[in-house]
C-alpha cells in the first residue's frame, strides 16, 4: 500500500469515540469516497486525553480507545472496505504528567544516570551549582517551604517501592539512595542484618552523576536486586514493614527530616511559577507537562517510531502526518531518517509557512499539512478593495487599535520574558560558553547576550531557520538571519560587533559543539516564540478582521488575488503535487464555514459599522466600563460568524480568547473582574430579545453568500493541487470555533442517512445536503480521474474576461475545468458581465449540465451553484 492517497478524512479519537466507534464509521467513509482515514494520535496517551498529543508510551496503542484488540478490528474494517490509513506521529515531546511514562519515571528515580536520561532534553548542569544533577518539577501551588509546612508533601510506601506525593494528584519515585537512611534506621531499631545490608547497598550505589555505561548498569542492577530483597522481607516479616512505615511516618511528621529527604531526590519540587525562569528541560511551548524528546538520537527515534513503522511494513498504514517538526533539533535529518525507514510512505509535515516561504527542498517529504492552502483559498473570498474602509471603521470603533506587526513584536517579547524565559536563559548560557571559547568575545556578560537574543528572536519573520552543522545555509535562511540582526541593531539591542559574531554562529560559520548547540537551541526557540507570540496571542489581540486570524493565514493581507492564488498553485503542482490541502483542521481557530461567512463582511463594511454601533447601544446595560472596544469588536464578529450559538459555547470561546490575548487576563494570571464582565456581556446579549432580533436580521442577509463561500472553499480544496483532507463533519456546514469546540462529536448516523438519500438520487433538501452532495461528487471525480488529480497531473490558470471577471477564479486540471464565483453580495450582476472560453464540450459533474465548446457567460455556468466543475469528454 504505497500509492499516494486520493483524499483523506480526519477523525478525532477520544475516550467514548475509540477504535470500535471509528470502525463503525468506516462504511460511511468508504461510501463518501475518501481513500484514507487520517487519525489523531492514538498511541498510549495520558489518562483522559481528548486529543492524543500527550503520549506516555510509544510501545502500545491507547487502552482508553479500546487497546490492541479494538485497534486490530479497526484495521480489519479499513482493509475490508479498501481504505488506507494515515497516522499522526508526535516526535517532539511526551507527557510527563503521570507515572505511566516509564521513561520519565526512571529519569526522576535515577537522575542523569537513568537509562533514559538521554531521551529527554534536560540540562543537568545549570548555572546554579546547587541544582546540578536535579531537574526542576514546578508542580506546587505555592512556595516549597509553605507547601512542606502545610503538610501537602508525603512519602508513601507501596510494597518495596517508595514514592513522594504532592497533594493528591502528583506522584514521583523516591531515589533509591534517599531511602537508605530510612532503611538503616529501621534496621537499627530491629537489629536486622538483612535490612542493614540493603541500606548499605543503596547508600553505595553509583552517584546519579555517574553516567558511564558501567556505572549505569551497576546502579540499575543493584537497586533491582535490593528491590526484590525488600519485597521478600516486607512480605515474609511484617515487623520489618511495620518498622519501616514507622520511620517513614516520623520523617513525614518532622518538617526538617522530610525536607532533608526531599533534597536527596533527583528532582527539585518547586512553585509552578518558577518554570518561567528556572526550568531546566525543554518543553512543548510552555506546557510543563510535555517534555521534549531528543529524537535526533537513533535510540530515541527507534523507540518512538517502532509501532508506526511496523504498521507500515505490514501494509496497515499508508502515510504519516508529522506533528510540529519545527520543534525538532534537526527537522531535515529527522525527515531523512524517516524516509529511509519508510521509503514508500506518504509523509506530510505540520509546517506553517509564511507567504514568501516554501518548504525546504531538501526535506524528503510529500508536502505540508496544508495550512497555507487554507489561507490562500480563504483570502480569495475577501474583498481586497474593502481594506481601507474596513480598517477605518475598526480604528474608529477601537481607539486602541495597533498594527499587527507591532502587536506580534510586543507579544513575542512578552513570551520571551515570561512564558519561555527559562528557554531564553538556557540559550543565553549556551551563547556565553561560545563567547568564552573566542577571546575577542569572552567579556560579554549574560545581560548583554540575553538582551541581544531577545531582540533578534522577536524580529524573526518566519518560524525558524534550518541551518545544519554539516551544510551551508540556504539563501533564504541567510536573508532571514540578516534581517533580524539588522532590526536588533537598529533598536540598539545588539552591537555591531556582537551582531557580527552571533550572525556567524547562526550561519554555521563558527565550528564546535558549543556553537552547534546555540544554533540548534536558537532555531527551536524561534519556532516556539513565533507560535506563542503570533498564533496564540496576537491572533486574539489584533481584532481588525478575525476571519483572517488563523493558522496559515496572514491577518495583514486583506484578500488574495486570483493571480497570487494561481502562482502558488502552479508552484505547488511542481514542488508538492501530493501535499495535503485543507480548509478546516483540529488546529484552526474557526471552521471553514465560520470564515466563509465572515468573509462576506468585507462586502458590507458600511452596514457592519452601523450594526456594531447599534448593537453597542442596545447592549449598553450589559457592557461593563472595564471592557475595551477591541474585545467588543471581536465579540460581535464571533457572533456573526457562528450565529446561532448558545451561551455556553460562546462563553467558553470568549474566555479562551481573552486569556490567549493576555491583554487583561491570562491563563496564568486570570483577572476575575474582567472575565466576569465578559460573561455578563455574553449572557446579557443572548438574553436581550431586541439585540438577538437585530443580529438575526443582519446574519440572515449574509447567510446565503456565506453558504456559497463555504461550497467554493470545499470545491477548491477538492480540486486544487494536492491531497484534500476533510476534517470530521465538515462535509456538512459546521460553525466550529477553536479547540476544544472543534472536537465536538459528529453525528455520523445522520451523515450516513443523508448520503444514502443523495446516492439514491434524491434532490438536496437543504444547505447541508448541498455541501455533502458537492463533496461526494467531487470525491467520485477524483477517484475516477486519479491521473488528473494525482502527482502527474497539471495545473493551468484560466482568466475570465469582461468587467465582472474579478468575481470568479478558474483553472484547468487536464480535462477538468473548475470555475468558482466570489463576492456573492454583488456577484449575480457582475458574473453576467464576465465570460470564460471552453476549449471543448464539457459536463458539469455537480449539476449534470453540458456546455459546448465556446465562450459562455459566467452567470450561466454558475447558474446551478457557486462553483462548476466541468469535465471534458
Amino acid at each position: 500500500m504505497n500509492e499516494t492517497p486520493n483524499a483523506t478524512y480526519r477523525l478525532q479519537l477520544r475516550p467514548g469515540f475509540g477504535f470500535d466507534e471509528a470502525a463503525a464509521v468506516v462504511p460511511y467513509l468508504a461510501a463518501l469516497g475518501v481513500s484514507d482515514v487520517y487519525f489523531s494520535p492514538y498511541l498510549q496517551a495520558a489518562p483522559g486525553s481528548t486529543h492524543g498529543y500527550d503520549v506516555v508510551d510509544h510501545s502500545r496503542v491507547n487502552e482508553e480507545l479500546g487497546g490492541a484488540d479494538a485497534h486490530a478490528r479497526l484495521v480489519a474494517a479499513l482493509q475490508a472496505h479498501g481504505l488506507g490509513q494515515i497516522v499522526d506521529v508526535v516526535p517532539n515531546h511526551m507527557s510527563i504528567a503521570s507515572r505511566r511514562n516509564r521513561w520519565w519515571w526512571d529519569v526522576l528515580e535515577n537522575g542523569p544516570s537513568s537509562r533514559f536520561a538521554r531521551f529527554f532534553d534536560v540540562d543537568w548542569q545549570p548555572n546554579d551549582p546547587r541544582f546540578q544533577n536535579q531537574t526542576l518539577l514546578p508542580i506546587l501551588g505555592d512556595h516549597y517551604g509553605r507547601v512542606l509546612e502545610e503538610g501537602h508533601l508525603r512519602v508513601i510506601r507501596s510494597g518495596s517501592k517508595f514514592t513522594v506525593r504532592a497533594y493528591e494528584d502528583h506522584e514521583m519515585p523516591a531515589s533509591p539512595t534517599s531511602m537508605a537512611p530510612i532503611l538503616a534506621e529501621a534496621a537499627r531499631r530491629l537489629d536486622d542484618d538483612e535490612l542493614s545490608f540493603a541500606a548499605d547497598v543503596l547508600s553505595s550505589l553509583p552517584l546519579p552523576s555517574s553516567t558511564d555505561p558501567e556505572s549505569i548498569q551497576r546502579r540499575h542492577r543493584d537497586q533491582s536486586v535490593i528491590g526484590r530483597q525488600l519485597a521478600r522481607l516486607f512480605a515474609s516479616r511484617p515487623e520489618i514493614a511495620d518498622t519501616v512505615d514507622e520511620v517513614v511516618a516520623q520523617t513525614i511528621e518532622d518538617v526538617d527530616l522530610l525536607d532533608a529527604f526531599l533534597q536527596r531526590q533527583n528532582y527539585r519540587l518547586a512553585y509552578w511559577r518558577t518554570a518561567r525562569q528556572d526550568l531546566d528541560y525543554r518543553r512543548f511551548f510552555d506546557i510543563n507537562t510535555l517534555a521534549a524528546l531528543r529524537v535526533e538520537l537513533d535510540e530515541v527515534f527507534d523507540s518512538t517510531h517502532a509501532l508506526p513503522l511496523a504498521w507500515m511494513e505490514r501494509g496497515e498504514v499508508r502515510g504519516l502526518r508529522i506533528d510540529h517538526p519545527d520543534g525538532l533539533l534537526d527537522p531535515e535529518g529527522y525527515t531523512r531518517r524517516l524516509r529511509e525507514a519508510a521509503p514508500g510512505a506518504w509523509i506530510v509535515v505540520e509546517k506553517i509557512l509564511e507567504l514568501d516561504e516554501e518548504l525546504p527542498e531538501r526535506w524528503p517529504v510529500d508536502g505540508t499539512t496544508g495550512y497555507e492552502f487554507s489561507g490562500l483559498a480563504g483570502g480569495l473570498l475577501v474583498r481586497a478593495d474593502a481594506e481601507t474602509s474596513w480598517t477605518s471603521a475598526w480604528q474608529r470603533y477601537v481607539p486602541e487599535a495597533e498594527d499587527f506587526e507591532a502587536i506580534v513584536h510586543r507579544s513575542k517579547r512578552r513570551v520571551l520574558d515570561q512564558l519561555l524565559a527559562s528557554d531564553l536563559a538556557r540559550l543565553t548560557s549556551a551563547l556565553r560558553r561560545v563567547c568564552e571559547e573566542h577571546r575577542s568575545y569572552r567579556d560579554y556578560v549574560d545581560l548583554e547576550l540575553r538582551r541581544a537574543l531577545r531582540s533578534v528572536i522577536s524580529h524573526f519573520q518566519v518560524y525558524r531557520t534550518y541551518v545544519r552543522s554539516e551544510e551551508s545555509p540556504s539563501p533564504f535562511d541567510v536573508a532571514q538571519i540578516g534581517r533580524a540582526l539588522a532590526a536588533a541593531e537598529a533598536e540598539e539591542a545588539l552591537s555591531t560587533d556582537l551582531g557580527r559574531f552571533l550572525g556567524a554562529v547562526l550561519r554555521n560559520e563558527v565550528s564546535g559543539q558549543s556553537a552547534d548547540q546555540v544554533r540548534g537551541r536558537f532555531q527551536q526557540l524561534c519556532s516556539a516564540v513565533m507560535a506563542k507570540g503570533q498564533e496564540d496571542t496576537s491572533f486574539y489581540v489584533y481584532t481588525r478582521f478575525i476571519g483572517l486570524n488563523d493558522v496559515g493565514h496572514d491577518p495583514t493581507r486583506f484578500g488574495v488575488s486570483p493571480d497570487l492564488f494561481h502562482f502558488r498553485m502552479e508552484r505547488a503542482q511542481v514542488r508538492s503535487p501530493v501535499g495535503m490541502t485543507n480548509t478546516s483542521t483540529h488546529d484552526t481557530k474557526r471552521s471553514e464555514d465560520v470564515r466563509a461567512r465572515l468573509a462576506v463582511l468585507s462586502e458590507v463594511t458600511p452596514a457592519w459599522s452601523e450594526a456594531v454601533d447599534s448593537w453597542t447601544k442596545a447592549l449598553a446595560s450589559h457592557i461593563d466600563p472595564v471592557l475595551d472596544r477591541s474585545t467588543l469588536w471581536y465579540f460581535f464578529q464571533t457572533l456573526v460568524g457562528t450565529w446561532p450559538i448558545d451561551v455556553d459555547r460562546l462563553g467558553q470561546h470568549m474566555e479562551k480568547a481573552i486569556r490567549e490575548a493576555k491583554t487583561h487576563t491570562s491563563w496564568t494570571e486570570p483577572d476575575a473582574g474582567y472575565e466576569a464582565a465578559v460573561r455578563r456581556l455574553v449572557q446579557g446579549a443572548l438574553e436581550n430579545a431586541d439585540f438577538v432580533d437585530g443580529l438575526e436580521r443582519f446574519v440572515a442577509e449574509l447567510r446565503p453568500a456565506g453558504r456559497r463561500n463555504a461550497l467554493v472553499l470545499k470545491a477548491l480544496a477538492l480540486t486544487a493541487p494536492g491531497v484534500p483532507d476533510i476534517y470530521q463533519g465538515t462535509e456538512l456546514h459546521r460553525d466550529d470555533l477553536t479547540d476544544p469546540d472543534n472536537r465536538r462529536p459528529v453525528n455520523f448516523a445522520e451523515l450516513g442517512k443523508r448520503l444514502e438519500r443523495l446516492q439514491a438520487g434524491a434532490p438536496a433538501a437543504d444547505d447541508d445536503d448541498r455541501k455533502l452532495d458537492l463533496v461526494r461528487r467531487l470525491l467520485e471525480l477524483r477517484s475516477r480521474r486519479a491521473d488528473v488529480f494525482g502527482p502527474l497531473g497539471s495545473y493551468r490558470a484560466l482568466r475570465p474576461t469582461g468587467p465582472g471577471a474579478d468575481h470568479a477564479v478558474a483553472f484547468r486540471r487536464g480535462p477538468v475545468v473548475v470555475v468558482a464565483g466570489r463576492w456573492w453580495r454583488s456577484a449575480d450582476e457582475a458574473l453576467a458581465q464576465a465570460e470564460l472560453a471552453l476549449e471543448k464540450e464539457a459536463t458539469d459533474v455537480l449539476s449534470g449540465r453540458t456546455w459546448p465548446a465556446g465562450t459562455h457567460r459566467l452567470d450561466g455556468i454558475l447558474a446551478a451553484g457557486p462553483v462548476a466543475v466541468l469535465e471534458e469528454a
